[in-house]
């Protein structure tokens, strides 16, 4: 008959002078020897840190949202200086509040809001357009030959004849639906803009929409206004999502508060929630005024970092706090509990920190700037959680322990002493032990695996990029929307630009070949669901060709006589035209789209990738892509391929650093199951909620794999822990939960909390990050308490043979040191 193997007694220690303080790693001996220079350390480390944080900006730059090493983008990029306003722009629609725009006060508001744009530091001040700026020209075909001149006559001073000359030049430009609307109620103003300004710094997109707000009110808001004002643009829409970050901090406040009552509810000690909510936020100063240092600035896309540095902030001080509270509470002294504590998870809480740091930090691979600094910031964000929470959390604990009355409620729970409240939820933990029986486990293993499987036919469907029109980071009825709505409604063409660059040798577009494939491939563009118009450079000679022919419409074609094509391409290079550079060995094709969600994009792409390898030749290039839709499609392309690459090299990295952990390559698979499952069911959600997979929400579920490991491993290495001593899987897994799975329920719960509020949020880009990492917060908790029991009664059994077997070959009764604190 097997010996039989007797529990672990935990081990109590309440004298100092009953511990030995050369036991434990060297690190622990350093660090709990040394106890008031680390606290000193970090209080200055913290001053210092938190002194560089008054010149963090919140800023955003049009490049560091550019995938540059995609073809694509370094074809833009080659060709930039030679694009005319292709690039990033602003859109600013200003309509008469009465009448139309042939009115002298609409005019002389125009002229006043058309000058201040023009001075705006970042505009491309050659090439803004609007029915003031000299590059906006008419031209006529008179007996003399061609006419023309700019929109506004030199000699406009307001009166009726120069009203009445200026709605002539308008139809003659044949402005109207890009400049001037269809209904002549509104004009436009198109401001594209410089990448950096005459300091070499880029853009600044917060003053910039600031300034253009300022003039706004001035002259469009308030009961005397002549004008409306409306305006687009990503600098735009970079400003109004950095000045509704305001809000963002108040959220953040609203889950501090939440999280500092969730954890007393559960400790019932002031002194040790507010210490591991203390710590949490020292480590975000630690967090930001290192991103200062490195010369970074935090944009709109990556302000959720510093939430998730406090978030897993929390979730490790509060596994600390719980160890030393069990351990007082059975009368250890609170500095050995502290001792204690370090020595049982620290292993653990360093493999649940890297984990958390390959999350962020597999973001790198993709050559998106933005989201490469967003890796960056947050993995050291990870790093100093390292000191703040596994060093720091028990160091301070040492000297302020807990109170007395909440290390007995503790230990009370612990033992299932409790009434009310506490007795519910000691039923509650005494059901969830169920799941390691068989029947109990096939009944989640068989609901996990249905569950997985309709997640993942559900996310087959999860499209890459935007999905609505206008900007899905804001809310439909934001302002920035209604004036995109606005503007789309009452132009012919929108801001969505994909232009193709077609390369040729010098002077190479003024050749009847390259003017024909160049017409062939707008027309072609022009036929594709989405496309409202294209035009080209075989527009604009087919237009001369005919004005030189008394207008006749039999003479508007492209001729293939060398001499009429010299001739209007001349005229072209005279009128200053946008389609043709000094060489003449670059010309687009633009085509103007009605949207830029990820189906029209994919359609467009794929007729001009066609035609550019069909038509190709050593002479003539046809270079995708241009304009914010050629950006926005190359963009897509890169988060498409980078999203299943990131998930396989977290789910790896996460595999290797488990290994390391627990050992045993079961138990990999029993911490890995429940995250992927979560995965696969947080991307059907983004199906379900008509979210895209874009550069603001690739991130997420990549850092939900990382931040939902934490879990499992806490859990799962405190039960292999107590099976190595010869527990069932049954026996472990209910001391397990006793322990580490209150806390693992606790901070589930409080982070769900405070990620909830985001809901609420003006901010569209927010409330749906909120609803998912709600929903992953939560799935990751449940999948630890129900799927990791589940999975342990099919794969890890044998640990507790193992350790059942050791023990009888050793004939060993006791086993005083493997479990201290009834962890591992």
């Amino acid at each position: 008959m097997a010996t039989p193997i007797k529990p672990a007694r935990v081990e109590v220690v309440r004298d100092l002078e009953d511990f030995d303080e050369s036991s434990g790693s060297l690190l622990e001996r350093i660090i709990f020897n040394h106890r008031l220079m680390i606290v000193l350390a970090c209080l200055l480390v913290t001053l210092f840190l938190g002194f560089q944080i008054r010149d963090l900006r919140i800023a955003a730059s049009y490049d560091k949202m550019l995938p540059h090493s995609h073809e694509y983008i370094q074809n833009f990029l080659e060709n930039r200086s030679e694009l005319r306003g292709f690039g990033d722009s602003i859109r600013i629609a200003v309509e008469a509040r009465e009448g139309n725009i042939f009115d002298a006060e609409y005019l002389t508001e125009l002229a006043a809001i058309n000058d201040e744009i023009f001075l705006l530091p970042g505009v491309d001040r050659p090439w803004m357009k609007s029915i003031f700026t000299p590059v906006v020209r008419w031209t006529e075909v008179t007996e003399e030959g061609f006419t023309g001149g700019p929109v506004l006559p030199h000699d406009y001073d307001g009166s009726a004849r120069a009203i009445r000359d200026l709605r002539i030049n308008i139809g003659r430009a044949d402005v109207v639906g890009s400049l001037v609307a269809h209904d002549y109620r509104s004009s436009m103003i198109i401001v594209p803009l410089l990448s950096t300004d005459a300091e070499g710094n880029p853009v600044d997109y917060d003053q910039l929409s600031r300034a253009i707000e300022d003039i706004r009110q001035r002259y469009a808001e308030g009961p005397d206004a002549k004008v409306n004002m409306y305006v687009i643009g990503f600098a735009k829409l970079i400003g109004d999502l950095i000045a509704g970050l305001e809000k963002v901090m108040l959220f953040f406040l609203v889950a501090v508060a939440i999280a500092l009552v969730i954890i007393y509810v559960y400790t019932r000690c002031i002194r040790s929630t507010l210490l591991v909510l203390g710590c949490s936020i020292v480590a975000v100063i630690w967090q930001l005024g290192l991103v200062v240092l490195m010369g970074y600035d935090l944009d709109p896309f990556s302000m959720l970092v510093p939430f998730l540095v406090f978030a897993i902030g929390v979730s490790h001080g509060a596994q600390k706090m719980n160890g030393i509270m069990q351990d007082i509470g059975r009368g250890t002294h609170k500095l050995i509990a502290a001792r204690f504590t370090f020595r049982r998870l620290f292993l653990a809480g360093m493999t649940a920190l890297l984990a958390d740091v390959v999350g962020f930090a597999v973001l790198m691979i993709i050559d998106i700037p933005v989201i490469r600094e967003l890796a960056l910031t947050a993995s050291v964000g990870v790093g100093v959680l390292i000191f703040t929470n596994l060093i720091l959390i028990p160091v301070m604990l040492s000297y302020v322990g807990v109170s007395p009355k909440a290390a007995q409620r503790s230990l009370a729970a612990e033992r299932g002493e409790g009434s009310g409240s506490r007795g519910v939820g000691n039923r509650l933990w005494g059901g969830l032990a169920h799941f390691t029986e068989r029947r109990y486990a096939v009944t989640v293993i068989l609901v996990s695996a249905a569950l997985g499987v309709w997640g993942f036919a559900t996310s087959l469907q999860l499209q890459v990029g935007d999905l609505d029109a206008g900007a899905p980071e804001l809310r439909p009825d934001s302002r920035y929307n209604l004036d995109n709505a606005f503007i789309t409604s009452h132009y012919g063409i929108s801001s969505d630009v994909f232009a193709v660059m077609v390369r040729t040798p010098d002077d190479g577009c003024r050749a009847y070949e390259t003017l024909v494939e160049v017409d062939r491939l707008g027309w072609e563009l022009a036929q594709v669901p989405g496309v409202q118009r294209t035009v080209s450079l075989a527009d604009t000679v087919r237009g001369y060709t005919a004005g030189m022919f008394e207008g006749n419409p039999k003479w508007a074609t492209i001729s293939d006589n060398q001499g009429i094509l010299d001739a209007q391409i001349g005229n072209a290079v005279s009128w200053n035209s946008e389609f043709l550079n000094t060489s003449c060995n670059l010309t687009p094709v633009l085509a103007y789209l009605s949207d830029h969600k990820a189906d029209t994009l994919d359609r467009v792409l794929g007729v001009a990738q066609r035609f550019a390898e069909e038509h190709s030749t050593d002479d003539r290039q046809f270079l995708l892509a241009a304009g914010n839709a050629g950006v926005d499609a190359a963009t897509n392309q890169v988060v498409r391929e980078a999203n299943r690459k990131m998930l396989l090299y977290v789910y790896a990295a996460v595999a290797l650093l488990c290994l390391i952990t627990f050992r045993s390559w079961r138990a990999v698979v029993v911490a890995l199951v429940p995250l992927i499952i979560t995965s696969i069911l947080a991307e059907a959600l983004m199906v379900h909620l008509n979210m895209g997979m874009k550069v603001a929400t690739l991130p997420v579920v990549a850092l939900g794999v990382g931040i939902g490991v934490d879990y499992a491993i806490y859990l799962l290495s405190t039960q292999l822990a107590f099976q190595r001593t010869g527990m069932s899987v049954a026996e472990a897994y209910r001391k397990a939960l006793s322990t580490t799975g209150k806390v693992v329920a606790l901070v589930g719960v409080t982070l769900a909390a405070g990620v909830i509020t985001w809901v609420w949020s003006p901010i569209k880009f927010q409330a749906d990050m909120g609803v998912l990492l709600t929903f992953m917060f939560v799935w990751n908790m449940l999948g630890a308490l129900t799927l990791v029991p589940a999975l342990s009664h099919f794969l890890l059994q044998g640990e507790s043979r193992r350790a059942m077997l050791h023990a009888e070959s050793e004939q060993t009764p006791d086993n005083n040191n493997a479990v201290a604190g009834g962890q591992i």
